[in-house]
Protein backbone atom coordinates (compact mmCIF):
# COMPACT_ATOMS: atom_id res chain seq x y z
CA UNK A 1 0.00 0.00 0.00
CA UNK A 2 1.38 3.58 -1.04
CA UNK A 3 -0.20 6.05 1.49
CA UNK A 4 2.54 8.93 1.35
CA UNK A 5 0.01 11.68 3.34
CA UNK A 6 -1.82 10.05 6.14
CA UNK A 7 -5.45 11.39 6.39
CA UNK A 8 -7.78 10.70 9.42
CA UNK A 9 -11.62 11.27 9.94
CA UNK A 10 -11.42 14.35 11.85
CA UNK A 11 -9.38 15.63 8.57
CA UNK A 12 -11.97 14.95 6.08
CA UNK A 13 -15.18 16.19 8.36
CA UNK A 14 -14.03 19.62 8.25
CA UNK A 15 -13.04 19.24 4.32
CA UNK A 16 -15.86 17.73 2.87
CA UNK A 17 -18.23 19.97 3.78
CA UNK A 18 -17.35 22.00 0.46
CA UNK A 19 -18.93 19.54 -1.09
CA UNK A 20 -22.41 18.48 -1.85
CA UNK A 21 -21.85 15.08 -0.17
CA UNK A 22 -23.05 15.22 3.30
CA UNK A 23 -21.32 14.57 6.29
CA UNK A 24 -17.80 12.24 6.14
CA UNK A 25 -19.11 8.47 7.78
CA UNK A 26 -15.38 6.75 7.39
CA UNK A 27 -12.46 6.81 5.30
CA UNK A 28 -10.21 4.44 4.74
CA UNK A 29 -6.67 3.78 2.56
CA UNK A 30 -6.62 2.06 -0.78
CA UNK A 31 -4.07 -0.79 -1.25
CA UNK A 32 -2.95 -0.20 -4.64
CA UNK A 33 -1.26 2.62 -6.64
CA UNK A 34 2.54 4.05 -6.31
CA UNK A 35 2.25 7.84 -7.59
CA UNK A 36 -0.57 9.37 -4.96
CA UNK A 37 -2.00 8.89 -1.47
CA UNK A 38 -6.15 7.21 -2.06
CA UNK A 39 -9.31 6.91 0.31
CA UNK A 40 -12.48 5.72 0.22
CA UNK A 41 -14.85 7.66 1.65
CA UNK A 42 -17.95 7.03 2.97
CA UNK A 43 -20.52 9.61 2.95
CA UNK A 44 -24.26 10.45 3.50
CA UNK A 45 -24.68 10.58 -0.03
CA UNK A 46 -22.62 7.36 -0.69
CA UNK A 47 -18.96 5.96 -1.23
CA UNK A 48 -16.34 8.23 -2.95
CA UNK A 49 -12.76 8.41 -3.53
CA UNK A 50 -10.22 10.89 -2.37
CA UNK A 51 -7.09 11.21 -3.79
CA UNK A 52 -4.28 13.58 -2.78
CA UNK A 53 -1.44 14.23 -5.33
CA UNK A 54 2.09 14.13 -4.51
CA UNK A 55 3.87 14.30 -7.94
CA UNK A 56 1.08 16.11 -9.80
CA UNK A 57 1.20 19.87 -9.63
CA UNK A 58 -2.21 22.15 -9.09
CA UNK A 59 -1.14 23.78 -12.47
CA UNK A 60 -1.00 20.06 -14.06
CA UNK A 61 -4.08 18.62 -12.51
CA UNK A 62 -7.09 20.23 -14.31
CA UNK A 63 -6.15 18.32 -17.65
CA UNK A 64 -7.02 15.10 -15.48
CA UNK A 65 -9.66 16.02 -13.90
CA UNK A 66 -11.55 18.03 -16.65
CA UNK A 67 -10.73 14.93 -19.18
CA UNK A 68 -12.83 12.62 -16.70
CA UNK A 69 -15.38 15.17 -16.23
CA UNK A 70 -15.56 15.37 -20.51
CA UNK A 71 -15.51 11.51 -20.74
CA UNK A 72 -18.15 11.23 -18.27
CA UNK A 73 -20.30 13.56 -19.90
CA UNK A 74 -20.00 11.45 -23.27
CA UNK A 75 -20.68 8.47 -21.52
CA UNK A 76 -17.37 7.00 -21.21
CA UNK A 77 -17.54 5.12 -17.87
CA UNK A 78 -14.94 6.89 -15.95
CA UNK A 79 -14.89 8.18 -12.28
CA UNK A 80 -16.83 12.09 -12.24
CA UNK A 81 -15.30 14.53 -10.12
CA UNK A 82 -17.37 16.39 -8.15
CA UNK A 83 -17.02 20.13 -7.91
CA UNK A 84 -16.77 22.04 -4.57
CA UNK A 85 -19.43 24.71 -3.75
CA UNK A 86 -16.92 27.16 -5.45
CA UNK A 87 -17.01 24.94 -8.69
CA UNK A 88 -13.52 23.91 -7.80
CA UNK A 89 -12.49 20.39 -8.74
CA UNK A 90 -9.20 20.66 -6.98
CA UNK A 91 -8.91 21.62 -3.17
CA UNK A 92 -6.11 21.52 -1.20
CA UNK A 93 -5.74 19.11 1.47
CA UNK A 94 -2.35 18.80 4.05
CA UNK A 95 -1.15 22.04 1.77
CA UNK A 96 -1.22 19.09 -0.87
CA UNK A 97 -4.18 19.29 -4.37
CA UNK A 98 -6.83 16.62 -3.55
CA UNK A 99 -9.84 15.88 -5.46
CA UNK A 100 -12.63 13.74 -5.34
CA UNK A 101 -14.27 11.27 -7.91
CA UNK A 102 -17.47 9.33 -7.73
CA UNK A 103 -16.45 5.88 -7.00
CA UNK A 104 -17.16 2.78 -9.76
CA UNK A 105 -18.85 -0.25 -9.01
CA UNK A 106 -17.58 -4.01 -9.37
CA UNK A 107 -14.00 -5.00 -9.13
CA UNK A 108 -10.75 -5.19 -10.79
CA UNK A 109 -10.74 -8.44 -13.35
CA UNK A 110 -7.25 -10.21 -13.04
CA UNK A 111 -7.37 -12.99 -14.67
CA UNK A 112 -9.65 -11.78 -17.72
CA UNK A 113 -11.12 -13.74 -20.51
CA UNK A 114 -11.60 -12.68 -24.30
CA UNK A 115 -15.17 -11.38 -23.65
CA UNK A 116 -13.35 -8.82 -20.95
CA UNK A 117 -10.77 -7.73 -23.53
CA UNK A 118 -13.35 -7.22 -25.82
CA UNK A 119 -15.14 -5.06 -23.44
CA UNK A 120 -12.20 -2.58 -22.33
CA UNK A 121 -11.02 -2.45 -26.48
CA UNK A 122 -14.60 -1.44 -27.13
CA UNK A 123 -15.05 0.69 -24.55
CA UNK A 124 -11.48 2.38 -24.81
CA UNK A 125 -12.19 2.99 -28.59
CA UNK A 126 -15.27 5.07 -27.46
CA UNK A 127 -12.73 6.70 -25.32
CA UNK A 128 -10.47 8.28 -27.93
CA UNK A 129 -12.81 9.04 -29.86
CA UNK A 130 -14.75 10.88 -27.03
CA UNK A 131 -11.73 12.93 -26.25
CA UNK A 132 -11.26 14.23 -29.52
CA UNK A 133 -13.13 18.13 -28.87
CA UNK A 134 -11.38 17.70 -25.54
CA UNK A 135 -9.49 21.40 -25.60
CA UNK A 136 -6.96 21.05 -23.18
CA UNK A 137 -3.65 19.30 -24.00
CA UNK A 138 -0.72 17.69 -22.45
CA UNK A 139 1.84 15.91 -23.24
CA UNK A 140 2.41 12.13 -22.12
CA UNK A 141 4.54 13.10 -19.30
CA UNK A 142 6.19 9.13 -19.48
CA UNK A 143 6.88 9.58 -22.90
CA UNK A 144 10.10 9.01 -25.22
CA UNK A 145 11.45 12.90 -23.18
CA UNK A 146 10.89 10.95 -19.68
CA UNK A 147 12.84 8.10 -21.35
CA UNK A 148 16.09 9.80 -22.07
CA UNK A 149 16.06 11.71 -18.95
CA UNK A 150 15.87 8.24 -17.14
CA UNK A 151 17.81 6.13 -18.86
CA UNK A 152 21.14 7.49 -17.40
CA UNK A 153 19.52 7.35 -13.96
CA UNK A 154 18.87 3.53 -13.83
CA UNK A 155 21.65 1.97 -16.41
CA UNK A 156 24.70 1.81 -13.49
CA UNK A 157 22.49 -0.69 -11.83
CA UNK A 158 21.45 -2.85 -14.68
CA UNK A 159 23.72 -6.46 -15.97
CA UNK A 160 25.36 -6.17 -18.97
CA UNK A 161 22.96 -8.01 -20.62
CA UNK A 162 19.85 -5.65 -19.70
CA UNK A 163 22.21 -2.51 -20.07
CA UNK A 164 22.50 -3.38 -23.90
CA UNK A 165 18.99 -4.24 -24.12
CA UNK A 166 17.99 -1.16 -22.39
CA UNK A 167 20.61 1.24 -25.00
CA UNK A 168 19.35 -0.59 -28.01
CA UNK A 169 15.62 -0.15 -27.73
CA UNK A 170 16.26 3.46 -26.56
CA UNK A 171 18.21 3.75 -30.26
CA UNK A 172 15.39 1.61 -31.94
CA UNK A 173 12.72 3.57 -30.70
CA UNK A 174 13.80 6.94 -30.88
CA UNK A 175 14.59 6.39 -34.82
CA UNK A 176 11.39 5.20 -35.21
CA UNK A 177 9.89 8.08 -33.74
CA UNK A 178 11.36 10.07 -36.62
CA UNK A 179 9.78 7.82 -39.11
CA UNK A 180 6.97 8.65 -41.29
CA UNK A 181 4.14 5.98 -40.03
CA UNK A 182 4.73 7.36 -36.79
CA UNK A 183 4.12 10.36 -37.72
CA UNK A 184 0.85 9.80 -39.12
CA UNK A 185 -0.74 8.25 -35.88
CA UNK A 186 -3.65 9.16 -34.72
CA UNK A 187 -3.30 11.12 -31.86
CA UNK A 188 -5.27 12.61 -28.85
CA UNK A 189 -5.56 12.20 -24.95
CA UNK A 190 -5.06 8.67 -23.90
CA UNK A 191 -5.26 6.81 -20.67
CA UNK A 192 -1.44 5.23 -20.47
CA UNK A 193 -1.71 3.04 -17.86
CA UNK A 194 -4.79 1.15 -18.04
CA UNK A 195 -3.75 -2.29 -16.27
CA UNK A 196 -6.11 -4.78 -15.53
CA UNK A 197 -6.19 -3.03 -12.06
CA UNK A 198 -7.45 0.06 -13.73
CA UNK A 199 -10.79 -1.15 -15.16
CA UNK A 200 -14.00 -2.37 -12.50
CA UNK A 201 -16.17 -5.15 -13.86
CA UNK A 202 -19.03 -6.24 -12.22
CA UNK A 203 -19.36 -10.36 -14.28
CA UNK A 204 -18.51 -9.79 -17.95
CA UNK A 205 -19.49 -6.48 -17.70
CA UNK A 206 -17.70 -3.32 -17.86
CA UNK A 207 -18.36 -0.85 -15.10
CA UNK A 208 -15.58 1.73 -15.68
CA UNK A 209 -12.27 2.77 -16.11
CA UNK A 210 -10.27 4.89 -13.69
CA UNK A 211 -6.71 6.20 -12.43
CA UNK A 212 -6.66 8.56 -15.32
CA UNK A 213 -2.97 10.68 -13.52
CA UNK A 214 -0.93 9.28 -16.32
CA UNK A 215 -3.13 10.08 -19.24
CA UNK A 216 -1.62 12.89 -21.59
CA UNK A 217 -1.55 13.35 -25.47
CA UNK A 218 -0.31 10.77 -27.46
CA UNK A 219 -0.35 8.29 -30.39
CA UNK A 220 -3.99 6.34 -29.80
CA UNK A 221 -1.98 3.20 -30.89
CA UNK A 222 0.60 3.23 -27.63
CA UNK A 223 -2.54 3.41 -25.24
CA UNK A 224 -3.84 0.08 -27.34
CA UNK A 225 -0.50 -1.40 -26.80
CA UNK A 226 -0.26 -0.59 -23.04
CA UNK A 227 -3.62 -2.38 -22.75
CA UNK A 228 -2.40 -5.33 -24.88
CA UNK A 229 0.28 -5.92 -23.31
CA UNK A 230 -1.16 -5.77 -19.80
CA UNK A 231 -4.79 -8.01 -20.65
CA UNK A 232 -3.81 -10.29 -22.88
CA UNK A 233 -0.51 -12.06 -22.12
CA UNK A 234 0.90 -14.82 -19.88
CA UNK A 235 1.67 -13.33 -16.91
CA UNK A 236 4.47 -15.36 -16.11
CA UNK A 237 6.07 -15.46 -19.57
CA UNK A 238 5.00 -12.16 -20.96
CA UNK A 239 3.86 -14.09 -24.08
CA UNK A 240 0.72 -12.86 -25.99
CA UNK A 241 -2.44 -15.04 -25.81
CA UNK A 242 -3.91 -14.83 -29.17
CA UNK A 243 -7.71 -15.68 -28.38
CA UNK A 244 -7.45 -12.49 -25.82
CA UNK A 245 -5.53 -10.03 -28.51
CA UNK A 246 -8.01 -10.84 -31.32
CA UNK A 247 -10.75 -10.17 -28.69
CA UNK A 248 -9.70 -6.53 -27.83
CA UNK A 249 -8.57 -5.23 -31.20
CA UNK A 250 -11.44 -6.45 -33.36
CA UNK A 251 -13.78 -5.06 -30.91
CA UNK A 252 -11.90 -1.52 -30.76
CA UNK A 253 -11.30 -1.64 -34.52
CA UNK A 254 -15.33 -1.98 -34.55
CA UNK A 255 -15.81 0.93 -32.90
CA UNK A 256 -12.17 3.03 -34.78
CA UNK A 257 -11.14 1.18 -37.45
CA UNK A 258 -7.40 1.14 -37.29
CA UNK A 259 -5.50 2.37 -40.25
CA UNK A 260 -2.63 1.11 -42.33
CA UNK A 261 -0.12 3.71 -40.42
CA UNK A 262 -1.28 1.67 -37.18
CA UNK A 263 -0.35 -1.52 -38.74
CA UNK A 264 3.20 -0.57 -40.00
CA UNK A 265 3.68 0.72 -36.51
CA UNK A 266 2.22 -2.07 -34.18
CA UNK A 267 5.11 -4.25 -33.58
CA UNK A 268 7.38 -0.96 -32.46
CA UNK A 269 4.51 0.48 -30.89
CA UNK A 270 4.29 -2.96 -28.68
CA UNK A 271 8.09 -2.47 -27.72
CA UNK A 272 7.63 0.88 -26.87
CA UNK A 273 4.51 0.41 -24.44
CA UNK A 274 7.03 -2.22 -22.86
CA UNK A 275 10.13 -0.19 -22.57
CA UNK A 276 8.00 2.16 -20.82
CA UNK A 277 6.73 0.37 -17.64
CA UNK A 278 10.29 -1.41 -17.49
CA UNK A 279 11.64 2.11 -17.30
CA UNK A 280 9.55 3.13 -14.98
CA UNK A 281 9.63 0.41 -12.86
CA UNK A 282 12.86 0.29 -12.73
CA UNK A 283 13.73 3.93 -11.85
CA UNK A 284 10.99 2.98 -8.92
CA UNK A 285 13.20 -0.07 -7.60
CA UNK A 286 16.38 1.73 -7.78
CA UNK A 287 15.35 5.60 -7.44
CA UNK A 288 12.93 4.91 -4.79
CA UNK A 289 10.64 7.87 -2.76
CA UNK A 290 10.01 7.57 0.78
CA UNK A 291 6.63 6.77 1.61
CA UNK A 292 5.04 4.19 3.84
CA UNK A 293 4.08 0.71 3.39
CA UNK A 294 5.83 1.53 -0.32
CA UNK A 295 6.48 -1.87 -2.53
CA UNK A 296 7.71 -1.01 -5.91
CA UNK A 297 6.89 -3.41 -8.72
CA UNK A 298 9.20 -6.42 -10.02
CA UNK A 299 10.96 -4.53 -13.35
CA UNK A 300 11.59 -8.01 -14.39
CA UNK A 301 8.35 -8.57 -15.19
CA UNK A 302 8.13 -5.80 -18.33
CA UNK A 303 12.13 -6.87 -19.41
CA UNK A 304 10.73 -10.65 -20.25
CA UNK A 305 7.57 -8.87 -22.01
CA UNK A 306 10.19 -6.47 -23.83
CA UNK A 307 12.39 -8.84 -24.60
CA UNK A 308 9.13 -10.88 -25.69
CA UNK A 309 8.01 -8.69 -27.90
CA UNK A 310 11.04 -7.68 -29.73
CA UNK A 311 11.36 -11.64 -30.63
CA UNK A 312 7.90 -12.71 -31.72
CA UNK A 313 5.86 -11.23 -34.08
CA UNK A 314 2.55 -10.27 -32.77
CA UNK A 315 -1.21 -10.80 -34.29
CA UNK A 316 -1.65 -8.19 -36.86
CA UNK A 317 -4.07 -5.02 -35.83
CA UNK A 318 -6.72 -6.32 -38.23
Amino acid sequence: MAVFTAVSLDDVSEWIKQFPLGKALAVRGIASGIENSNFFITTESGEHVLTIFENLSFEQLPFYLNLMRHLAERGVLVPAPVANDKGELIVPLHGKPAAIVSKLEGSSQMAPQPAHCAAVGAMLARMHLAARDFPLTQPNLRGLDWWNAVTPTVLPFLSDSNAHLLRAEMHFQESYATCEHYKRLARGPVHADLFRNNVMFVGERLAGFFDFYFAGCDTWLFDVAVTVNDWCIDLDTGVLDEARVRAMLDAYHAVRPFTAHEQASWQPMLRAAALRFWLSRLFDFYQPRAAEMLTPHDPTHFERILRERIATPAPRLF
